[in-house]
């Protein structure tokens, strides 16, 4: 769009997921543009950018509906695209490239791929009627609709531009936190797609078993679950400078069920009773779910490793049929 101060045209009364999610990667797109809540027809064609309403679909004009007849454009996948996804198809990758100024063209890609994954064709198929929401209040949708105005706060208000008004000052309320929300998924997905080679240049100890980390905020498990069937625990820094942790290898990336457990007799222990079961002097604790433990050095940590490998060793050869 060659206006530098743009209309974001989107429907007015109730509003949900999708809609707040179009608008808030249009608005974080053009920094001075302004958001107007209607369905006046008139309004809507003369805005740059018409979200959820209006009737059209047409990226080139900013046209950004899926509620007309006829409309089945949808993803490979076969997900149907409601207004955020058509909005995420359009700009998603300019808003990344905007944030994220320099970023690599492929993990661009990535990025804008894994969110639509991971967030927007959820928010599609909430809107669409594919998906049912999360149960009571455990969910994005759910979340947006509390934001939208009670009968008592209507009531309040009194005449109806008014209840515009407000409802208005709501949708910019949540907005603001979806914006927010979108630009830590741009960071943290990028941070994850360029830290990929970090996690294969880690170190394999005990026969690949151990993967050792010297940089903190790696998301390792992708890479691990693919290339590293032989890897149990990762150690890694838990922030610069800080603790180090041990961490089980799960069997997916977004799996709890680990490869194997931490020894069942770490669990819970802290401090000198941890450090007497394990040989390890600065070890910090064991979670009671031995999914991770931790000691207070690199070297301590891998000591915890290393123990955790050998005890496992034992406990399946003690197991193992007689000969």
């Amino acid at each position: 769009m060659s206006n530098p101060s743009p209309t974001v045209a989107v429907h007015g009364n109730s509003f949900h997921a999708d809609d707040v999610f179009a608008a808030a990667v249009l608005m974080a797109l053009h920094p001075g543009a302004t958001l107007i809540r209607t369905r006046d027809t008139r309004l809507v064609a003369a805005a740059d950018f018409a979200v959820d309403v209006g009737g059209e679909w047409d990226p080139a004009r900013g046209r950004f509906d899926h509620h007309q007849k006829g409309f089945a454009e949808h993803r490979s996948s076969g997900v149907v695209y409601a207004s955020s996804g058509l909005v995420w198809l359009a700009h998603g990758l300019d808003l990344i490239r905007q944030r994220l100024p320099g970023i690599d063209e492929q993990i661009a890609l990535r990025v804008r791929d894994a969110i639509d994954d991971e967030l927007v064709q959820h928010l599609d198929m909430a809107d669409t009627g594919a998906l049912n929401a999360a149960p009571g209040y455990f969910g994005i949708s759910a979340m947006v609709s509390a934001f939208n105005t009670s009968r008592s706060e209507e009531g309040a208000a009194g005449a109806p531009p008014a209840i515009a008004a407000l409802e208005l000052a709501q949708f910019k309320t949540v907005m603001g936190f979806m914006g927010l929300f979108i630009d830590r998924l741009m960071v943290r997905f990028s941070d994850k797609f360029a830290g990929e080679s970090l996690v294969r240049q880690g170190e394999l100890l005990a026969d690949g078993k151990i993967l050792v980390l010297k940089t903190s905020g790696l998301s390792w498990s992708g890479v691990v679950c693919a290339e590293m069937p032989d890897v149990l625990f990762v150690v890694y820094p838990e922030t610069p400078g800080g603790q180090h942790q041990v961490r089980v290898a799960p069997i997916e990336p977004q799996s709890f069920v680990a490869r194997r457990d931490l020894p069942s007799a770490w669990a819970g222990l802290r401090n000198q009773d941890l450090a007497a079961v394990t040989g390890v002097e600065d070890a910090v604790f064991c979670h009671n779910n031995l999914f991770i433990a931790g000691a207070g050095s690199l070297a301590g940590a891998i000591g915890l490793a290393q123990a955790a490998v050998a005890q496992l060793r034992d406990e399946d050869a003690a197991r193992a049929p007689a000969p």
